[in-house]
C-alpha cells in the first residue's frame, strides 16, 4: 500500500493526493466516481475522465489510450496504479474502506479484487458503447478529448 514502508514503489515518499482517471461514456465508471465522490475521503482524489483533454495536460507522458481501457490511478508522486492495485488505491484513500484495502492486498484478499476488477471489466465491455467506426479505427470520443 502507499503508506506502507518506503511507501509506493519503494520511493519512501508518502502519498498525498491521488488522480483517478476513468471512462466517462460508462455508465458504470460515472456511478463508481460519484460513489467515490460521496465518500470521506483520507487522501484526496481528484476524479478526471481519461483521455480528456485535463489528463493529457496532466500527465503527458502517460498511455491514454491504455486508461480507456483499465482504471488508472496517477498518485501525486508519479506512482501509478492500473487495474487492481487502482481499484485498492482508491478503497485505500477512503476513511471506511482503507482497512478492506489492506485486507484486498493480502494473499486471501487479492483474489476477490482481482474478481471484482475483472467482473466490472466485463459488465463495462457489455455496456458501454463501441470506441471509433467499423474495424474499431477512429478512437474512442471522450467528452473534453481534444484529439
Amino acid at each position: 500500500m502507499p503508506d506502507g514502508p518506503g511507501g509506493a514503489h519503494g520511493r519512501g515518499l508518502p502519498v498525498e493526493r491521488l488522480t483517478v482517471l476513468y471512462d466517462a461514456r460508462c455508465a458504470l465508471c460515472l456511478h463508481l466516481r460519484q460513489w467515490l465522490v460521496n465518500q470521506r475521503q483520507l487522501v484526496p482524489l481528484d476524479l478526471v475522465p481519461a483521455a480528456s483533454e485535463e489528463a493529457r495536460r496532466r500527465f503527458p507522458g502517460l498511455d491514454h489510450a491504455g486508461t480507456l481501457d483499465e482504471i488508472t490511478v496517477v498518485g501525486d508522486r508519479g506512482q501509478v496504479y492500473r487495474s487492481t492495485a487502482a481499484w485498492i488505491v482508491c478503497l485505500w484513500a477512503l476513511a471506511e474502506h482503507r482497512p478492506r484495502a489492506h485486507w484486498l492486498t493480502t494473499p486471501a484478499g487479492r483474489p476477490f479484487a482481482r474478481a471484482t476488477v475483472l467482473a466490472a471489466a466485463k459488465y463495462r465491455s457489455l455496456t458501454a458503447p463501441p470506441c471509433g467506426g467499423p474495424g474499431g479505427e477512429g478512437g474512442c470520443t471522450v467528452p473534453g478529448a481534444g484529439g
